[in-house]
């Protein structure tokens, strides 16, 4: 009897506690529900337009793998999907009310503020603080581009002034921002047009901007913007060169111009978003580095005298190549792997080695992106995504790593082991730890006492790193930094067989021509000046003897020899 009494009571106390968790969820899906039909009275009776709940909105990719929302949960219902729940019909559409609310908390999510989707706002901020005539919100494919020319990122200080000026100074007409901090750059304005409260973004580098939206491009032209930059004159004398054969089918556009001059082909090429500008008496021709004309034969460059202005040189063999300011584009595409990677791959420096370099261009001679041990905010921003992916992912076709401990190298399957002259990595990475990736440090911060205490504990590691990596690495390419600055294409070549990739002639080419990237020191250089002593100089070319013998000893080829002594 006390069993059974026991058993009711139990049971009773676990319907006592499911009825009371239904009621309140119940009551507050209720309360949701109706602040939320509350809210959207109100803002019809503000704005006279109906909304549009039932729009599925689009997932960028970074979100969706962050795990902020499934892209699945933000569609809408298909005619057949309803039928296939079960349960009452009230509950059916409480949860297509729930799907809705969840789409439009997502959408406040994504524009960071309800504010910016004001009518009062957009007229705003585009016409305060810009230089370019706002010209709308387009739709926005980041596959199939409507803004095929250059492509900028800065996840963190994107400004409409910074795309602007970026898209200016490479000689584009127009200037769109997309997802609050990606600038794309073009010719052509965009034929799909959106409606205007869907760039809806704010730029990261600036409050009270907006910067698109999700696949929404806010497009600007630069009409005087390019004005003021072609003062600067902004073309590049690439060298005089001997001419293909045939012109015509070498390259895709053409201009015959009597008094022709750098100025008008240039400006004729930039139009057709074309990076060189090539001369050959009243003719220009536009195009791009191919196997037909790779530019690494170039000329006397008394052979192409008076090309440059409507005179034929030696018969028309010649012609008088100049680098316009649009990007060459045809390997500027990147994306994670589509399966995972097999073979788990470390590209392996020394801090201030070229890694960063290095991976621009695997990157552009790939297509894929290369990932990271660590995580920098910097190169994030700047559009190395694989930054943010796990580095054992094995969704990136490398890793970017430092380390030099046993149990750290053993963890990969292969690697390519850049390897730079110490003097200039110790002063490289000086700088970056003072000044960033693309500053220089000050006087100041030579002189101070860091300085020689930086050398004589990284110089150790500069001579560790590689003797660690011949001694446990498991398949190793040796690839020394001044030989890839030397001779490019050759060495890509050799990095990219060896992460087991088939490229193209013609990407590699354009990776050649897109060399330096966005990572390129500027600013004011430091003078010429000798930070090293000589007790500091003694002490590194031992470490570089050192490694020389050691690499020696793995069949490898020795350093080069600018590196010892000096």
């Amino acid at each position: 009897m006390a069993k059974a009494f026991f058993r009711l009571q139990k049971f009773l106390r676990r319907t006592q506690f499911l009825l009371f968790f239904l009621t309140a969820a119940y009551l507050m899906a209720g309360s949701l529900l109706l602040l939320q039909r509350t809210r959207l009275v109100i803002q019809q009776g503000s704005r006279g337009t109906p909304s549009n709940s039932n729009q599925a909105l689009p997932v960028p990719e970074e979100m969706s793998r962050a795990g902020l929302a499934d892209a699945r949960s933000l569609q809408s219902p298909g005619p057949g999907r309803q039928d296939q729940q079960h349960g009452p019909h009230w509950l059916v559409s409480r949860n297509s009310e729930f799907r809705q609310l969840r789409r439009r908390w997502f959408h406040r999510l994504t524009s960071e503020q309800e504010p910016l989707q004001t009518a009062g706002f957009k007229a705003m901020k585009h016409t305060a603080e810009h230089k370019g005539t706002y010209r709308g919100c387009f739709t926005h494919d980041s596959r199939e581009r409507t803004l095929k020319g250059a492509v900028f990122y800065d996840l963190r200080k994107m400004t409409v002034a910074h795309c602007q000026e970026a898209c200016a100074e490479r000689a584009y007409s127009y200037a769109g921002l997309a997802y609050g901090a990606e600038c794309y750059c073009g010719n052509t304005l965009p034929a799909a047009a959106a409606r205007p409260g869907e760039c809806n973004l704010e730029c990261r580098g600036q409050k009270g901007s907006v910067c698109g939206g999700v696949n929404r491009l806010s497009v600007y032209s630069l009409e005087e913007l390019r004005a003021a930059a072609r003062r600067r004159r902004n073309f590049i004398y690439r060298g005089c060169f001997r001419a293909p054969e045939n012109l015509t089918d070498t390259f895709p556009a053409s201009l015959i111009q009597p008094n022709l001059t750098v100025e008008m082909c240039s400006e004729f090429c930039s139009k057709k978003e074309f990076p060189l500008a090539v001369i050959r008496g009243q003719e220009c021709y536009c195009g791009y580095p191919t196997g037909r004309f790779s530019l690494h034969e170039g000329t006397d460059g008394r052979r192409c005298s008076g090309t440059s202005n409507a005179s034929s040189a030696a018969g028309g063999e010649y012609c008088l190549v100049y680098q316009t300011p649009v990007q060459d584009t045809r390997c500027t595409d990147r994306k994670f792997l589509t399966t995972k990677s097999k073979v788990f791959v470390a590209l392996s420096s020394f801090p201030g080695a070229g890694n960063t370099w290095a991976r621009h261009l695997i990157e552009h001679a790939t297509g894929y992106y290369t990932g990271s041990y660590y995580f920098d905010g910097a190169l994030y921003n700047k559009g190395f995504k694989g930054e943010k992916d796990h580095w054992r992912s094995r969704r990136t076709i490398c890793v970017k790593t430092h380390e030099s401990g046993r149990s750290e190298i053993e963890m990969f399957d292969s690697a390519i082991l850049l390897i730079r002259n110490p003097y200039k990595s110790l002063m490289a990475e000086f700088n970056r730890k003072y000044a960033g990736h693309l500053g220089y440090a000050t006087d100041r911060n030579w002189k101070s006492k860091e300085w020689p205490d930086f050398v004589n504990s990284y110089a150790s590691w500069w001579a560790s790193h590689v003797l660690e990596w011949l001694k446990y690495g498991k398949r190793l390419l040796v690839v020394h930094y001044e030989e890839l600055r030397q001779s490019l294409i050759p060495k890509l070549k050799e990095m990219v067989e060896f992460l087991n990739v088939t490229v193209t002639e013609d990407r590699l080419l354009c990776v050649e021509n897109n060399r330096d990237g966005n990572f390129k020191r500027s600013g004011a250089k430091q003078k010429d000046f000798e930070p090293f002593t000589q007790e500091m100089k003694d002490l590194i070319n031992r470490y570089i003897l050192t490694v020389d013998e050691a690499l020696r000893g793995r069949n490898f080829s020795g350093l080069p020899r600018e590196y010892v002594p000096r």
